[in-house]
C-alpha cells in the first residue's frame, strides 16, 4: 500500500512525465518543418477548385516557377475567420502573385472535407494561379510538423514562399490564430525571387 506521500510524488512524476512527452511531439514537428533555406518535401493533394484539378504534385507546379503555400486551418468546429481574411488578402495581390503559384491548402478529418471547403469558398472565386488542395486527416500538415493537435485545433496557420527549385526563401508559422503572413509581405518575398 502506497503512503500519501508516496502517492503525491508518483503522480508528480507523472505529470512531469507527461508534460516531457509533449513538449517532445512539439519539438519533433518543430524539426520536420521547412525552414527559410530548406528543400520543400514534395507532396501530392487532390485539388478542389481554382486552376488546377485532380491531383496536384509540388514537384510539378514548381517547374512552372515559383509556388506560394498557405496552410490553413481548416474547419475546426466553424469556418476560421482569420483564414477568410488571409485568403482574401492573398486574392487582393493577385497581379502581385501572378508570377508564381498560390496553393492553399485545407487540412482536416477526410469525412466531410471537401464539403467543408466549399462552404470556406462559397462565395469566392480564385483568381488564375490560386488553387484549393485537400489535406484529408493531416498527411501533409504531420509531414510538414503543423499539425496543431489540440481541441477544436488543426493546423498552424503557415505560409511558404519557394522558390522553383523547390528551396524555402519565405516562412511564417503562426502558433495563435492571428499573425498571419501578411500578403504585402508574400508578394514581395515573391518579388524578390525575381531580382
Amino acid at each position: 500500500m502506497l503512503t500519501q506521500s508516496t502517492q503525491g510524488m508518483a503522480l508528480l512524476m507523472t505529470v512531469l512525465a507527461l508534460g516531457f512527452a509533449t513538449s517532445c511531439g512539439a519539438e519533433d514537428r518543430a524539426a520536420t518543418r521547412p525552414g527559410v533555406g530548406d528543400a520543400a518535401q514534395d507532396f501530392e493533394l487532390q485539388a478542389v477548385a481554382g486552376s488546377r484539378q485532380g491531383k496536384v504534385k509540388l514537384s510539378e507546379v514548381l517547374k512552372e516557377g515559383p509556388v506560394v503555400l498557405a496552410v490553413l486551418r481548416g474547419y475546426p468546429g466553424y469556418q476560421c475567420p482569420a483564414c477568410s481574411q488571409q485568403v482574401g488578402s492573398l486574392i487582393g495581390k493577385a497581379r502581385e502573385l501572378k508570377s508564381a503559384n498560390v496553393l492553399l491548402i485545407y487540412p482536416g478529418p477526410a469525412l466531410e472535407l471537401n464539403l467543408r471547403a466549399g462552404e470556406f469558398l462559397q462565395g469566392t472565386e480564385l483568381p488564375a494561379g490560386f488553387t484549393m488542395l485537400l489535406d484529408p486527416d493531416y498527411s501533409f500538415t504531420n509531414a510538414y510538423g503543423l499539425r496543431w493537435d489540440a481541441p477544436r485545433e488543426t493546423a498552424y496557420p503557415s505560409t511558404f514562399v519557394i522558390d522553383s527549385n523547390g528551396k524555402v526563401r519565405y516562412r511564417k508559422v503562426s502558433m495563435t490564430h492571428g499573425d498571419r503572413a501578411n500578403a504585402t509581405e508574400v508578394a514581395q518575398a515573391v518579388a524578390n525571387l525575381e531580382n
